[in-house]
């Protein structure tokens, strides 16, 4: 005998194991940034390097390449809601070595010493063992970030006078 449609109850599923923050969880996290910045070492040496100082070879691409893969620990810091003055810096970070990661052999031998994804990591963890909480160097790093790049913008224009000054004295 079958049940009248109206006296049905719905079937309440539970949630899948590990859910859409699967990819966040902090082994994962942790096992990406010790991929892309320090999973392998020149014999001999104490020097580690990982993928992202790879193909960081591949001129251009490559950093970018690799910039993309380090924004998702950026991602998960959002997701995990991590203040933005954090976000801001862990941006910086990678804007830092997708920057200068682009010269080529200099920027692959910072790609390496850099090391930006453990960098984030320990950002990201830090504020989840002290959340919303900011140190000092925290705003000094914004701070000095922002000057950095007030000056990157004002740098073309004081060139630009520069020459426009020096050629009206010729």
């Amino acid at each position: 005998m079958q049940t009248p449609p109206s006296q049905l109850e719905p079937e309440i599923l539970s949630p899948r194991p590990g859910g859409s923050g699967r990819l966040f969880r902090d082994e994962n996290l942790e096992l990406l940034s010790h991929i892309l910045d320090d999973c392998f070492r020149i014999p001999g040496t104490s020097i580690r390097f990982g993928i992202d100082g790879i193909i960081g070879l591949v001129p251009g691409l490559g950093d970018i390449l690799a910039g993309l893969a380090s924004c998702i620990i950026v991602l998960a810091a959002w997701f995990r809601g991590v203040p933005y003055v954090t976000l801001v810096r862990m941006l910086a970070n990678l804007a830092i070595d997708v920057v200068i990661g682009a010269i080529p052999f200099l920027g692959d031998a910072f790609d390496i010493a850099w090391k930006p994804n453990r960098r984030n990591y320990k950002l990201l963890t830090r504020h989840l063992a002290e959340p919303r909480k900011h140190t000092w160097r925290d705003w000094c790093v914004l701070a000095c970030m922002a000057c950095v790049m007030w000056a990157m913008l004002l740098a073309p224009f004081a060139v630009a006078i520069w020459i426009f000054v020096h050629l009206l004295h010729l």
